[in-house]
């Protein structure tokens, strides 16, 4: 059941618009059965724009560059260094959130650049420390599940893996609405 304000605020994907697809996407996830209803909650709707699913994916592609620092550190410090995992994944967590910082503000939210960085990196690290805490908790909780079932190394990175996951959209939401709001 798909409200009739929904097709006039959501973009028909045959307007002839650049972003196309971006619309052609959204209108397509607004009739899903499951995400439809979420996505056209009167608390999300407003934010999900085509121009901000476009800024999602080159977070997400930020994030996924993120992800190569973050699990590249994680095993050297494991398997090199022999570091305990929970001081292992803080460290390479810290490493792809300064590398998430310069990449988003040079290229995801570009027109941040127009405010303070001392302003900015505070916030940004803020969200980051809750994004860490979420990451460790999920690591752990799912590394302890899987551990015995999978072989090392691919128990610790799955469950990282599956922590990223989790910690990309806490992260973007609230970078969204705090470090970079307004934009």
């Amino acid at each position: 059941m798909q409200p009739e304000s929904t097709a006039q605020e959501f973009p028909s994907p045959d307007e002839g618009r650049e972003d196309t697809w971006l619309a052609s996407l959204l209108w397509n996830l607004m009739r899903w059965p499951l995400i439809g209803p979420i996505l056209r909650h009167p608390l999300i709707r407003d934010y999900i724009t085509p121009k901000e699913i476009k800024r999602f994916f080159r977070f997400a592609t930020v994030g996924a560059c993120g992800m190569v620092v973050d699990l590249s550190i994680l095993n050297a410090l494991v398997k090199l260094a022999g570091w305990p995992l929970l001081y292992a994944n803080s460290v390479s967590f810290s490493a792809a959130v300064l590398n998430n910082f310069t990449w988003n503000r040079l290229w995801t939210f570009p027109e941040s650049r127009t405010r303070p960085i001392r302003t900015q990196l505070p916030q940004f690290a803020l969200v980051n420390i809750i994004g860490l805490f979420i990451n460790n908790v999920v690591l752990l909780t799912v590394y302890h599940l899987i551990r015995g079932f999978i072989p090392d190394p691919w128990d610790y990175n799955l469950a990282k893996m599956f922590a990223i996951g989790v910690v990309l959209f806490w992260n973007f939401g609230a970078n969204r609405l705090w470090t970079y709001r307004g934009l």
